[in-house]
């Protein structure tokens, strides 16, 4: 249970505070994180007040920030908020949860989970028992992780797929609820089919990502964990997929839970000496800097993987430019291993931007074949020099290629000039690496004018296209552009997305006006509003502190059964009683002190 108090003035919640030992544990009272409205959270034990006191107040708005105290957060000590079962939904969801759209494939997969997974498959499914026939109301009792091989029957009792059936018991799955998988043969047809018997028989088609956000609920992951889960499903690369299986084995998030606990221990010494001080020890401020230091410098090393991570998901585009017939053709088919663009000996044959894929350092990579930029009066390659230029605007590194037969002409440099003066109309600072091509047609001498004081570009590469020589420091040469030759070999062992990275972030900057209030020699009191904010932020990471908007969002982007073509909404999920946490909402006027407690005769209450 949440109660939210409102409207309440810090001197009276300095005054509440003051009572944490009659009632709460010190630890708890000394973690109240103010996000525009004041926050309390009391345990059952407390005796409410009369009846007569409370009265109905309408819903708060949407723009209301809730916080959301989980019944195993480590703040909570001694007592149970809640109940002390294992949450769970009221009702059993099933989706197909393999890949469809493309060739079918041997084996596909349902998953049901809820609290009647197990009786609904029950309705479905009879077990292939030899020489022995199954009666109508056969009633199937399963054991957890042990496989059951039979068939799946639809409403009229026709026999719709063979399956083999997995069951999964609570707590020991996924969701930490009932999960059972039945495994069907990988047509859609047989998929539709199974996963229309299972609705029949009392299930409901999944939400996006309600499977992965039932986890959550249930403790399964947090909330950095659950966004791995997406990132895994959709990695593009090795590397990708490595750093989401890290962070959700918990790499991230143990760095998380680590720094909010020192910030709430930090937060709850601080407080004791805002009441206790003269019974307490000199504080020791050169002690408390140096864990703020600490803790700076892990949200600093965490902040350095959100580049890295954007690139895993977004991967890098390479545009490659030159005048006609320097070889990039040849440079792009060599480079992806593949025969993507047309390669002949007359100029301008590339008339539209030709697109292949590759993998450097484990990031996607996307080459660019453009059109040779030049003055032509033909109106078809006009176009493909226009969007060529387009290309090179948009892209994340310019590969300028020239000829090592012709060496640096008047025409690079005045295309050169071209791209530089587009660069510089946008506002863009996209590096440029200049490509010595065709190193195998041409003398050392005609490379010399390279090597030249006062060279533009980023970095400069000698390749043939023919040989694939020169491509291997041509990706290297792009790594150190982009700062990736300082990732560790294998890649980061986890990285931080943009939401987290906004909550670093906050983090970070609230660390830093903590270290300047202490410097300042400010009242305690200013120490304990940084730390407040530090320890929400790192909160909203790992889902202990947010609200339904940001879940909605989170989830909503993960893979969505293609039967479902109209999903209800989370208030819609809501309703239905699968959002746990029970919040009460109370104005507080001007409260006055009676018996031991705060009490006022216009206090509201909403549950």
């Amino acid at each position: 249970m949440v109660i939210v108090l409102r409207g309440i003035s810090p001197p009276y919640l300095r005054q509440i505070l003051a009572l944490n030992h009659c009632f709460l544990k010190p630890k708890l009272a000394s973690t109240f994180l103010p996000i525009k409205k004041y926050l309390f959270f009391a345990p059952k034990c407390i005796t409410p007040l009369k009846p007569t006191c409370f009265s109905a107040t309408p819903t708060p708005k949407e723009n209301d920030h809730s916080f959301v105290l989980k019944h195993d957060d480590e703040r909570i000590t001694g007592f149970v908020i809640g109940t002390d079962q294992q949450i769970q939904s009221s009702t059993t969801i099933a989706a197909i949860v393999t890949s469809m759209g493309g060739p079918p494939a041997a084996v596909g997969i349902i998953r049901l989970s809820g609290p009647t997974a197990v009786d609904i498959v029950g309705r479905v499914f009879r077990p292939g028992k030899k020489n022995k026939k199954i009666s109508n109301d056969y009633l199937w009792q399963p054991t957890s992780h042990v496989v059951d091989y039979g068939v799946v029957l639809d409403s009229q009792g026709d026999v719709v797929d063979e399956v083999l059936v997995v069951p999964m018991l609570a707590p020991r799955s996924y969701t930490r609820e009932d999960v059972v998988e039945l495994q069907c043969h990988g047509s859609e047809v047989c998929l539709r089919r199974v996963l229309r018997a299972c609705i029949d028989a009392g299930a409901r088609l999944a939400e996006p990502g309600e499977f992965t956000l039932r986890a959550f609920l249930n403790g399964r992951l947090d909330l950095s964990q659950a966004e791995n889960v997406a990132k895994l499903i959709s990695a593009k690369s090795v590397a990708a997929a490595d750093s989401a299986l890290s962070g959700i084995q918990g790499g991230f998030s143990s760095l998380v839970k680590s720094l909010r606990t020192q910030c709430i221990e930090l937060l709850s010494e601080i407080e004791a000496r805002l009441d206790f001080d003269d019974e307490m020890p000199p504080i020791n401020v050169k002690e408390i800097m140096d864990k703020i230091h600490c803790m700076s410098q892990d949200v600093e090393s965490a902040l350095e993987t959100a580049n890295y991570d954007q690139l895993l998901q977004s991967g890098l585009q390479i545009a490659i430019v030159g005048r006609p017939n320097v070889g990039k053709s040849s440079l792009l088919n060599a480079w992806s291993k593949s025969e993507r663009a047309i390669v002949t000996e007359i100029a301008g044959t590339t008339r539209d931007v030709v697109e292949a894929s590759v993998t450097v350092c484990g990031v996607p990579v996307t080459l660019l074949d453009t059109a040779g930029i030049r003055q032509t009066d033909d109106i078809v390659e006009k176009i493909g020099v226009e969007r060529s230029e387009t290309v090179a605007m948009g892209a994340d590194v310019i590969i300028m290629t020239v000829s090592a037969i012709d060496g640096w002409t008047s025409e690079d440099a005045e295309l050169f000039d071209r791209i530089q003066s587009k660069k510089n109309l946008v506002g863009s600072s996209t590096p440029v690496i200049l490509v010595i091509n065709k190193i195998d047609c041409a003398p050392s001498a005609s490379t010399e004018w390279v090597n030249i004081s006062g060279n533009p570009f980023s970095n400069h590469v000698f390749t043939c296209a023919v040989s694939g020589q020169g491509l291997g420091d041509l990706e290297k040469a792009i790594l150190e552009i982009v700062g990736l030759n300082q990732i560790p070999t294998g890649g980061r062992r986890w990285t931080v997305n943009q939401r987290q990275c906004e909550q670093l972030v906050r983090t970070k900057e609230a660390f830093v006006r903590l270290k300047s209030s202490i410097e300042e020699e400010m009242p305690l009191d200013f120490w304990t509003i940084d730390l407040r904010e530090a320890a929400l932020a790192l909160g909203q990471i790992s889902g202990e502190d947010i609200n339904e908007e940001i879940l909605t969002n989170i989830f909503g982007k993960f893979c969505i059964d293609l039967i479902a073509n109209d999903f209800t909404s989370w208030n819609a999920i809501s309703n239905r009683g699968q959002i746990l946490t029970r919040v009460i909402y109370i104005s507080w006027v001007e409260p006055t002190f009676r018996d031991g407690f705060f009490v006022s005769d216009s206090t509201t209450v909403h549950g």
